[in-house]
């Protein structure tokens, strides 16, 4: 029988660190999309061919979808909100791909997936979730400087204290919801497929697929749209 896990399960171990199946597949999708970058900067930019046009096409769309929120701010953050949405939106299309979830290990009589969608696993979205928000506080303190503490520490009085501590609060809720959203939202996916997989004819899954293609490209956009609000926020000045 096949096991549906929370838990990334362990495929092999380096130096006596276990490698999980969904880093596995996150090295594997890292690897290859820094590989693409430098290939693309050295031969595929220079050329007319429609791969050039193509990825030209999907980075100025994101330019302007971020450009709309940050205005002036969009070329310097835009590095890292390029690079969150490309990377969730291929973690949350590889786990539909053939072979990713269905090549299988036995031990036992569990079974379990050989490779899985790093998405699919909590510790990824939760270190997606760390990185964006570090990022918008970093971004608050690169353009705001010091008075950028004054929205978690303010002793002017004591209204203004009780809601630095509500701020400190939620950028701490920012994180479990950058995590968990993305998380339940591509296992839960995950599950369906593999249920709807295993009751009814492969072709009954095929709608169910389509579905899981909208699913993961809506989930790339809300994290890296919400990365994109609440870094516009933190470099406004306050009043």
């Amino acid at each position: 029988m096949v096991e549906i896990s929370i838990k990334a399960e362990k495929v092999f171990e380096i130096f006596q660190h276990p490698i999980t199946n969904s880093a596995l597949v996150s090295v594997l999708l890292l690897l290859g999309f820094v590989t693409f970058g430098i290939f693309y900067r050295n031969k595929i930019s220079k050329t007319s061919s429609t791969l050039n046009t193509f990825v030209r096409f999907v980075l100025n769309a994101l330019y302007s979808l971020f450009s709309s929120i940050l205005g002036d701010k969009t070329q310097v953050v835009f590095p890292l909100l390029g690079s969150l949405f490309i990377f969730i939106l291929l973690s949350n299309w590889i786990g539909l791909l053939p072979g990713v979830g269905s090549i299988l290990i036995k031990e036992g009589h569990i079974s379990f997936p050989i490779l899985r969608a790093p998405t699919a696993d909590l510790n990824t979205t939760f270190a997606l979730a760390l990185v964006s928000v570090f990022f918008i506080q970093y971004y608050g303190f690169k353009y705001l400087g010091l008075s950028y503490l004054k929205k978690y520490i303010n002793l002017t009085n004591p209204i203004m204290f009780f809601i630095g501590i509500l701020e400190i609060i939620s950028e701490i809720s920012k994180i479990l919801s950058f995590s968990f959203r993305l998380f339940g939202n591509i296992f839960a996916g995950e599950v369906l497929m593999v249920v709807v997989a295993t009751l009814v004819p492969v072709l009954a899954s095929t709608p169910f697929l389509f579905l899981e293609v909208f699913v993961g490209l809506i989930q790339a956009l809300v994290f890296s749209m919400l990365s994109a609000v609440f870094l516009s926020a933190a470099t406004e000045k306050h009043h």
